[in-house]
């Protein structure tokens, strides 16, 4: 895509990666994704960030488009991830930067990525205040959101905010702007982003949200660096539902994810979600070997409730649960029902196994249910009286 005007002389000059389904290596990206950076024409030429190293091509294009046989003066790298920095190299090799900025973690990270000896790499711990013409940019380390290198730039003159991964959504559109798509999809492609990236290190979204109003920043825009753009109402409404992704307020809502062999688990968890459902809570009955881990993440999210299932297997439960688990554990959820269902033939550790995840994740446990063989009509019963008392326990938390 051409680069875009977002303000007079500051550009938007990203990739889209329209056939990205792989974000990372381990949460998947549908709708595929973008990486954004930004150009500043002012008396220095200031480039924030750059794009993954098979960009390189495209940001060349870009930055020609707009800067013709001018130099980039200065380059701010708020996040070393190589989505990111892919091409900080290349434009350094090309372009030779009077100075590059970064977070103190950023030079840790810059050094240990590039093995530079010559960079003009200049640390900028927040507070710190540069100007590059009519413009001045200042810096706040946003360390952990999401990685310790992380930093916001912020343009006073312009009140932009540049977040990096934070407000982000894996969307390639040729749209640049979050009033020019549908809002419900973007709601729910940034929720499933914060929920799979962020979703560990909401104690910083919520201390770095609070520092933002501390300071005093107005912010006309927010510039993250994958999906849309935020302009005017809208960055309030990205602040707003960040807070409360941070704040892991659970709704009625309960998920159902489990693993089965010959269908007795399944039973059972299909039982569990009819004993939900009766008693008014929204049910997502989600089996492994049809869903991403991530995908399942995305819904575990907002629930108050977890309901996890599988048969014993090697005296243990099966891999793509274990997998599951490993994945959810990581990310931290918070404010969650814990429950747990299983069938085994001749060793039955399945619902231990289990229960023992959700109280490692702090999960307030309702006692599972497990079946040796095949359920019959009075495990089901069991089963849908235990959905009745999750749901019991969703409404008293709610």
């Amino acid at each position: 895509m051409r680069p875009v005007e977002i303000k007079e002389g500051v550009f938007w000059l990203g990739a889209v990666d329209w056939n990205r389904r792989d974000f990372h290596g381990y949460s998947k990206a549908h709708k595929g994704t973008t990486y954004n950076n930004f150009l500043i024409v002012d008396e220095k030429v200031t480039l924030i960030d750059t794009v993954a190293e098979e960009f390189w091509g495209t940001l060349q294009c870009n930055l020609a488009q707009v800067l013709g046989d001018r130099k980039i003066d200065y380059v701010v790298a708020n996040h070393l991830e190589p989505d990111h920095s892919g091409c900080l190299a290349k434009v350094v090799e090309k372009y030779q930067p009077e100075k590059i900025f970064t977070s103190p973690m950023g030079q840790k990270a810059m050094k240990a990525h590039f093995k530079y000896t010559d960079w003009p790499v200049e640390v900028v711990p927040t507070g710190t205040e540069i100007n590059i013409g009519k413009r001045t940019l200042s810096f706040l380390e946003t360390r952990m959101l999401h990685w310790p290198d992380s930093m916001l730039t912020y343009c006073p003159e312009e009140k932009i905010a540049f977040t990096n991964d934070a407000f982000g959504q894996n969307w390639a559109t040729s749209e640049r702007w979050a009033d020019q798509v549908d809002r419900y999809r973007l709601q729910e492609l940034m929720a499933n982003y914060y929920a799979n990236i962020v979703l560990p290190y909401s104690p910083v979204v919520l201390k770095t949200l609070a520092t933002i109003k501390e300071m005093g920043l107005e912010i006309e825009t927010i510039c993250p660096d994958h999906g849309l753009l935020f302009r005017g109402e809208d960055c309030a409404w990205a602040m707003e539902q960040y807070q409360a992704y941070a704040e892991q307020k659970p709704k009625n809502k309960a998920v159902i994810v489990y693993d089965t062999m010959w269908h007795s688990t399944e039973k059972m968890a299909e039982a569990v979600a009819c004993g939900l459902a009766d008693e008014g809570v929204s049910v997502r009955l989600m089996c492994m070997k049809n869903n991403h881990h991530s995908d399942v993440m995305a819904e575990v999210f907002d629930a108050a409730a977890v309901i996890v299932g599988s048969p014993t297997h090697n005296n243990g439960i099966l891999p793509l649960m274990a997998d599951m688990l490993t994945y959810m554990k990581g990310l931290r959820p918070q404010n969650k029902i814990g429950s747990a269902v299983g069938s085994f033939g001749w060793s039955g550790e399945c619902v231990k196994a289990l229960t023992q995840w959700l109280e490692d994740m702090n999960m307030e446990v309702v006692e599972g249910i497990k079946n040796q063989y095949v359920p019959d009509h009075e495990v089901f019963n069991k089963c849908y009286e235990q959905g009745k008392a999750i749901a019991a326990a969703i409404k008293a938390k709610l």
